[in-house]
């Protein structure tokens, strides 16, 4: 049974902020990392820079849009949105008003509930009726899933639902490689520290064979994937108060530039402004937003008057 922890409602000068967040039943982990329920009713537009993060994302929405934009794709305007891994940060923001249910996959779970290569999503926000495969159960699409969800009475019953919605999709699809889910965990376990050909050799495959397998089943190549659990680690002993040069010595960057350069890549800022920015975050109009992993630094809160994040980044487009 899904496990759901206590909804936690704050209030803020003219608004409130909601999150309940909800543990799938123990026969859909670890492929399904948790969910995260969110109501918003602030006073003002909120913006937010979401770094790459190792997980899928589902985000059923129950009414109002995000816009989600990216420096080198359109603006895009979801109500419900599936994101594949990625290299590069988003931002995403809102007015004020919006809700939802979000869901973090482990993507070789994700290739299976999908019922899709995960290429196809790498580096995207896209429409989940328009890019997963039809058949997905008796809603007909995800946006009326979305639907049946926002009309349930409480949390608990909206994450049972997804309980059950899930397994049937995972009865339904076909199995990940039990190599590549092997690879996977070894590239998490070492946050990306592990060699591409060590890698291969320990599940016993080539280096070509591993890379086919991580474009159909993760969505990335297994060098790539490795930068974004590098990072995910980087940002999280920045967060904790590690210096630039300690954070490069323990995630494997060559130095401290290399690791600058990676995080100027990746988020669109440096890893200074990254750590400042998470000490004093934008809370313009209400409390701050949780990050999308639980012990992780995935987000940043950003003014709400339309500016680049930072400085030296490019304006968001």
């Amino acid at each position: 049974m899904v496990r759901t922890k206590a909804p936690r409602t704050l209030r803020c000068p003219g608004g409130t902020w909601e999150r309940a967040l909800g543990t799938p039943h123990p026969r859909l982990r670890p492929g399904i990392l948790g969910y995260r329920g969110f109501r918003f009713a602030l006073p003002g537009p909120r913006r937010r820079l979401e770094t790459p993060v190792a997980a899928v994302t589902l985000l059923l929405g129950f009414d109002r849009p995000l816009r989600v934009h990216h420096a080198h794709r359109p603006t895009v305007s979801r109500v419900c949105a599936v994101s594949g891994l990625a290299t590069t940060a988003v931002v995403g923001e809102h007015d004020g008003r919006l809700s939802g249910i979000e869901v973090m996959i482990a993507p070789w779970a994700a290739f299976t509930l999908f019922g899709l290569d995960q290429h196809e999503l790498a580096d995207q926000v896209a429409d989940p009726d328009e890019a997963l495969p039809a058949g997905r159960g008796r809603w007909g699409s995800v946006d009326s899933l979305a639907d049946a969800l926002g009309s349930l009475p409480t949390w608990h019953a909206r994450f049972a639902l997804l309980d059950e919605v899930f397994t049937r999709w995972s009865e339904q699809g076909a199995p990940s490689s039990p190599r590549t889910v092997a690879a996977w965990n070894e590239l998490v376990r070492t946050s990306g520290a592990v060699p591409v050909s060590h890698l291969a050799e320990q599940v016993g495959w080539s280096v070509r064979q591993l890379e086919i397998r991580f474009r159909e089943q993760i969505g990335l190549s297994p060098k790539a994937a490795a930068r974004v659990l590098r990072l995910q680690r980087a940002r999280r002993l920045l967060a904790a108060g590690r210096t630039q040069a300690e954070t490069a010595a323990a995630c494997g960057f060559y130095d401290q530039s290399h690791l600058s350069g990676e995080f100027r890549a990746m988020t669109g800022c440096t890893p200074g402004e990254f750590a400042s920015a998470r000490r004093s975050p934008a809370t313009e109009s209400g409390p701050p937003h949780p990050d999308r992993l639980q012990g992780e630094a995935t987000s940043l809160l950003l003014p709400a008057n339309g500016t680049a994040p930072f400085s030296n980044t490019e304006p968001v487009r």
